[in-house]
């Protein structure tokens, strides 16, 4: 029988015989992750989660490497992406809340081995993510015990790291509720702190701090030193730093398996998105460029966490405020220690579905009562031992090889997100389905996911010319490894999975999708109806309402 031929009500039935791991975690409550987080977690985990040293440090060395004009460009581009993406992975994760989200979605509409290689290439980003984030913190501290950057600190970085672990221990001891409270907090002080630079930064460029002698400043940076530093070069440069920066926008899709309400947090925190990219990245980072000159000397040394080094620090430095650039320190602080707890909740959460799912230990997918990923948790937890490496000898070495796994780590995870919404459209539209019947429709359809998928071979072809051609330097194997080693990595796990299964045809599949599999909703007749209902009265809002809901 043709899809189009199905009476309304097999349009909607799901077969009870085709029960699968997904379907059966969705209605298994028992040693299952707790659906915990609330609407208000949602969505300051899109609007502030994991935010952290990559935008309030490395965009410091972007702007001295690319300038102002490269600066703004790069991430408005890779923010166009991240709109993109994020609002494929709420249309998928609204319909499908389940464990794993981004590598389950690749292994049911891509292939299962790409679903693999995926799974295991995104926890081994936040794996690393981890013992880097903890030795930020530590270093962040040297603003205030090492202010004169001696390179002998008071305290001992080592101190701190020991300190921030504990406490990160302390919060995921906490379970999921923890972490939601957590980052609502701490990214509640991140989004104050952001529009309170937003503020100043107008001020600053207007002239009107009686401490700044440069007085009125508007566009000055721009004309000189210049808009652009490096040519070409220069503008392929900053997206590596974009890149890392915009890390972890897709945590809300992750977060939807322990949603209370996904189909109603997810469309409004997917909105948030908007606000992230918008204030977080464009407006503050034009602002920075127009009040911090490229050619400034301390540009050059912000990389990783030296917050001493931060361009929104020297932004206030320059203006002559004193009390300011201890207190911007402390946000950076917290930051980091946000976005370590951010990656030890992803780590956690995508190994326990992909042991869950017989993609790697079953031992490993084991949940206690509280709906903690206990194994997987002391697993990810062990990683932030490696943070100590930094104080042996060869320590900077070892770690910044560690870190060249995540390097390209994020822009296949938005690739994939956006190819596996691609063919998850095709798939809806064969069985029948139209958009009406999803809970949440992504902004810009099919045509977004698109717009995404070029958007990021773009950016890793950008990547892969600087990885070869490094600004001020030649071609060296060294180099160009430490900036693109994720994707030989990638393509192992994708080897490697097709040769120990014999799998060697490329695809799934699409017929054989069981579109309704990993929903929460069993009456999908009685779904639908509310999903008009609730349509019917959005039609009779006023249109600042619509307006409002739109947007928010």
């Amino acid at each position: 029988m043709e899809a189009s031929d199905l009476s309304a009500k097999e349009k909607y039935e799901t077969s009870p015989g085709t029960a699968s791991p997904v379907a059966d975690l969705e209605s298994n409550h028992q040693g299952e992750l707790k659906r915990s987080l609330k609407g208000r977690h949602m969505q300051m985990i899109a609007i502030g989660g994991s935010i952290g040293a990559g935008l309030f440090v490395g965009s410091g060395s972007a702007l001295g490497s690319g300038g102002p004009a490269s600066l703004v460009i790069d991430f408005i581009i890779i923010g166009v992406m991240l709109l993109c993406t994020v609002n494929a992975l709420g249309e998928l994760a609204a319909l499908y809340p389940v464990e794993g989200s981004f590598y389950n979605y690749s292994v049911r509409f891509i292939d299962p081995a790409w679903g693999f290689a995926m799974g295991w290439n995104y926890a081994m980003n936040w794996l690393v993510i981890l013992p880097f984030e903890l030795t930020a913190a530590g270093i962040t501290i040297s603003f205030w015990t090492d202010p004169h950057d001696t390179g002998s600190p008071s305290i001992n970085v080592g101190v701190w790291i020991t300190i921030f672990l504990v406490l990160v221990v302390i919060i995921n001891i906490c379970g999921v509720r923890g972490y939601g409270e957590v980052e609502f907090a701490l990214g509640l002080m991140k989004v104050i702190a952001v529009i309170g630079f937003i503020i100043l930064g107008i001020i600053i460029d207007c002239g009107g701090v009686p401490t700044d002698h440069r007085g009125y400043i508007g566009a000055k940076y721009w004309y000189h030193p210049g808009a652009f530093v490096n040519g070409f070069k220069g503008w392929c440069s900053v997206f590596v730093t974009a890149s890392f920066a915009f890390g972890g926008t897709e945590l809300v899709g992750l977060a939807a398996a322990e949603a209370a309400n996904p189909r109603k947090t997810l469309p409004s925190a997917t909105k948030q998105v908007f606000w992230r990219i918008t204030l977080f990245y464009v407006i503050s980072l034009l602002l920075l460029g127009l009040i911090v000159p490229s050619d400034d000397p301390i540009l050059s040394n912000a990389t990783g966490a030296h917050s001493q080094y931060s361009p929104f620090v020297e932004s206030f430095r320059l203006a002559g405020i004193k009390a300011l650039p201890s207190i911007f320190n402390a946000v950076i602080t917290i930051s980091v220690i946000s976005v370590a707890n951010s990656s030890t909740y992803a780590s956690t959460r995508t190994i326990q579905a992909l042991c869950l799912h017989g993609m790697g230990p079953r031992w490993g997918a084991k949940v206690d009562k509280h709906g903690r990923p206990y194994v997987a948790l002391i697993f990810a937890l062990l990683f932030g031992f490696l943070a100590y490496i930094n104080e042996a000898p060869q320590g900077n070495t070892i770690f910044t090889w560690l870190l060249s796994l995540s390097g390209l780590s994020n822009f296949f995870t938005w690739g994939s997100i956006c190819l596996a919404h691609i063919m998850f459209r095709k798939v809806w539209k064969m069985n029948g389905r139209t958009t009406d019947d999803l809970p949440f429709v992504a902004m810009f359809g099919i045509w977004g996911s698109w717009l995404g998928l070029f958007l990021v071979a773009i950016c890793l072809m950008a990547q892969f010319y600087i990885a070869l051609f490094p600004i001020g330097g030649k071609p060296d194997a060294e180099v160009f490894f430490e900036q693109y080693l994720a994707a030989p990595i990638v393509i192992a796990f994708f080897v490697a999975y097709k040769l120990y299964y014999r799998q060697w045809s490329l695809g799934v599949n699409l017929r054989d999708i069981n579109i309704d599999e990993g929903r929460r909703e069993l009456d999908l007749v009685a779904f639908r109806d509310e999903l008009n209902a609730e349509r019917q009265e959005k039609a009779t809002w006023p249109w600042y309402k619509k307006l409002w809901n739109f947007v928010f």
